[in-house]
């Protein structure tokens, strides 16, 4: 047995940090508009007294008097000028912005390297040395900052857990991606998940399958993942506050299941709802003990084959089983 294990907990997933404030944006109409069929009135060449520079929705928007004393030209140069600081503020705006997709495209690029040097270093395990091309490609398409709190997001592309909330976690980039590719999931499959956490693996299965199901049993969690999966644009993906334990018959049977929480057994309710020659990948032991990550295959007699592939460390599989 090989001396190292993927942990899919650390102490981050029992130290929950205050949520952050969040401000509420309130939205306010505008209290004007430019009536652009009306010419500006002529300026004032007073040197005294307020001027006006154009009427704007029956309210008189006013000057000191020494600007009447400056020329069309002078007025035109002012406008100008602010002009050329807006179209500044956008394009610094722009370059930001551009300069931090930037950053997390380098950063997904080196989480991928990992991942395919991890994948070399325990092909005797796994018994290949390379992961499925459109498995890799689904890794490097999804944005896993998108899955994490904001106050992690620098540490998004590391090869590792991290916490978000309720004693789960995201689980480590390398062990989603060995998981999905055991699948071997098909463009036309229908994929069930047990634990749907932030939504990170549904999003990577949304893009390999034509159907993902997914059961969640901690509330804020479903609801903040369907909420985000949403957002996302992830139609293809639809979740469900459950105990997973007893799978979704509704939309049985299917043709891969991937349980990301550690049973202490094979659940018998998704052997049932696999489909012949489909495939499960679930971890399996006790928390305190070797947990390891398991494929079942379902063979077209109806009968189950098992076979461990790594050492693992997963958070227990919750509900009332």
């Amino acid at each position: 047995m090989p001396s190292f294990a993927f942990c899919d907990i650390g102490l981050e997933a029992v130290i929950e940090r205050p949520p952050r404030a969040r401000s509420t944006l309130e939205h306010f109409p505008s209290r004007a508009k430019v009536h652009s069929r009306e010419r500006p009135k002529q300026l004032c060449t007073r040197p005294c007294g307020p001027i006006w520079v154009g009427e704007v929705s029956g309210e008189i928007e006013r000057a000191p008097g020494w600007l009447g004393r400056l020329r069309r030209t002078d007025i035109r140069g002012l406008r100008r000028a602010r002009l050329i600081a807006g179209l500044s503020l956008l394009l610094g705006a722009s370059l930001l912005s551009s300069h931090a997709q930037d950053r997390f495209a380098s950063e997904r690029q080196h989480m991928m390297r990992e991942i395919e040097d991890t994948q070399r270093q325990v092909s005797r395990e796994t018994g290949q040395a390379t992961l499925d091309p459109r498995v890799l490609a689904a890794m490097g398409t999804v944005a896993r900052h998108q899955f994490v709190r904001k106050d992690l997001e620098s540490e998004a592309y590391e090869n590792r857990p991290l916490p978000i909330g309720h004693g789960q976690t995201i689980s480590q980039p390398y062990i989603v991606a060995i998981m999905t590719d055991l699948l071997r999931t098909r463009p036309g499959d229908r994929v069930l998940e047990l634990g749907t956490g932030s939504g990170y693996q549904a999003a990577v299965l949304a893009e390999l399958a034509k159907e993902v199901y997914t059961i969640e049993i901690i509330e804020p969690l479903a609801k903040q993942a369907a909420q985000r999966l949403a957002e996302l644009g992830f139609r293809n993906v639809e979740v469900k506050l459950a105990d997973g334990y007893y799978g979704w018959s509704e939309h049985a049977p299917f043709d891969a299941i991937i349980v990301t929480a550690a049973a202490s057994h094979i659940p018998v309710p998704l052997v049932q709802q696999l489909k012949p020659g489909g495939r499960m990948v679930i971890p399996v032991g006790s928390t305190f003990l070797t947990q390891y990550l398991m494929l079942i295959e379902k063979q077209a007699d109806g009968s189950v084959t098992t076979r461990q592939i790594l050492p693992v460390a997963f958070v227990p599989l919750m509900g009332q089983h």
